[in-house]
């Protein structure tokens, strides 16, 4: 039978994320997950790939905000923008978002850390980002993740992987949302509808990986040169090329869900990798 095996939220688009026992998934996905994002004055999100020691700060969740905690830095308490806050479109890839910035005491904190100047920003209005249109049914809205609301992998896929590198690596590497345990290696490819609970889920899209994961997600050093993508780009490729680990999904509803609940496969069809 399988199940939730963990469930985990980011924040901070691109900082440290923490582990759930439980979840509430909303519309645009685990309530709280990617409302915030660093960007350049430019406006322009900022992920590790630009800057790898964004994954040195740590994100705390509280009432009315969150807390940035760093080994050097001490820890900074970042309110949630109120509608006094500035407002302006940020670009996160292809898509225009509209944000209210935090404070300035927020920006001075990320830009001492990471050592250039920086803001950080809030998805004030959940609805601000419609989903690519090839892959959305009803006018569903996304986050400030990548381009869908929730990222499913498993622990077989994972298991499988590390039986193929020298170095084995944690699930946190690749950033999941919620991680599924009790199938096959490399099921999720033919996946299409999931439930959960009382919850559904739609597996939209293979999830290309890129060079976060191969850096460690502490340090945001590269200790095993380009693994795992190197091992990836062998056996588990899109047919346009990219190199695959996980499936994007949507929620078709929303509800709760915890570590240890029954996933019920709904429908599957051939592999989506092409």
């Amino acid at each position: 039978m399988m199940k939730v095996a963990a469930l985990a939220c980011y924040p901070v688009k691109s900082l440290r994320g923490h582990s759930l026992q439980r979840a509430t998934i909303d519309r645009i996905g685990i309530a709280g997950d990617r409302r915030w994002a660093v960007v350049n004055h430019g406006g322009r999100f900022q992920t590790q790939r630009e800057l790898p020691a964004m994954a040195t700060i740590d994100v705390l969740r509280r009432p009315g905000g969150i807390t940035l905690v760093h080994c050097e830095h001490g820890r900074f308490d970042v309110p949630v923008p109120d509608a006094r806050a500035e407002a302006r479109d940020i670009t996160v890839w292809r898509d225009r978002v509209p944000v209210r910035m935090a404070s300035a005491g927020a920006d001075t904190f990320v830009s001492a850390v990471l050592g250039r100047p920086l803001r950080l920003a809030f998805l004030d209005n959940p609805e601000a980002r419609p989903i690519d249109p090839a892959f959305a049914t009803g006018g569903e809205a996304v986050n400030l993740s990548d381009g869908f609301p929730l990222l499913v992998t498993t622990r077989e896929s994972l298991d499988d992987l590390n039986r193929r590198l020298a170095n084995p690596l944690q699930m946190r590497r690749f950033r999941p949302n919620i991680v599924i345990e009790g199938g096959e290696a490399w099921a999720e490819d033919r996946w299409r509808r999931l439930r959960i609970g009382d919850l559904e889920l739609r597996i939209v899209k293979p999830c290309a990986r890129c060079s976060i994961t191969t850096l460690d997600p502490l340090t945001g050093t590269r200790r095993y040169g380009d693994e795992p993508l190197t091992t990836l780009r062998g056996f588990h490729r899109a047919g346009n090329g990219g190199i695959i680990f996980g499936q994007n999904a949507i929620p078709a509803d929303v509800g709760e869900i915890a570590v240890g609940d029954a996933v019920e496969l709904l429908e599957e069809g051939p592999s989506n990798l092409g």
